[in-house]
């Protein structure tokens, strides 16, 4: 790492002792087609790319799958779609989800801090999505080669 990174970004980089591999390019600057990039990924969730301040994974769902129900308090998301077609559901409390959304390649989803949301996959093929948290959600590094790995907290 080197003078972009930040002080606290719980760097798990390879060089440092991690286990896996190094996938997330941030905190440097750094350009990609997130489009091809999330297609090549074949994880539940992979960190692309971890700032001080903000984050994106990259999200392979399977078919009849889903990112499953969550609320972030203090983080704002936004999805993107890059492949596939995605059911979304999303209200302020998880008993009352009163907002569903179809959505194909393209199109994104704002969910403010403190909604609940999940995304399912609505198609016939993987679901590819890019999401970006402000301020990071996962620890720089994180990979989750299945749901079960991210529902048990693995990274």
């Amino acid at each position: 790492m080197d003078s972009y990174r930040c002080k606290d970004n719980g760097c798990h980089h390879p060089d440092h002792g991690c286990h896996h591999p190094c996938t997330d390019h941030g905190p440097k600057p750094y350009c990609a087609n997130i489009m091809c990039e999330a297609w090549q990924n074949k994880n539940f969730r992979t960190a692309f790319w971890t700032g001080c301040y903000l984050q994106m994974t990259l999200m392979n769902i399977p078919v009849c799958g889903e990112v499953g129900l969550e609320m972030h308090p203090d983080t704002d998301q936004y999805i993107r779609v890059e492949g596939g077609q995605a059911v979304v559901t999303m209200g302020r409390c998880k008993e009352h989800m009163n907002l569903q959304y179809r959505l194909t390649m393209g199109d994104a989803i704002f969910v403010p801090a403190g909604t609940w949301h999940n995304v399912r996959n609505g198609g016939r093929c993987p679901l590819k999505l890019s999401s970006v948290y402000a301020p990071p959600h996962h620890p720089w590094g994180t990979v989750q080669h299945t749901k079960e790995d991210a529902e048990q907290g693995e990274h």
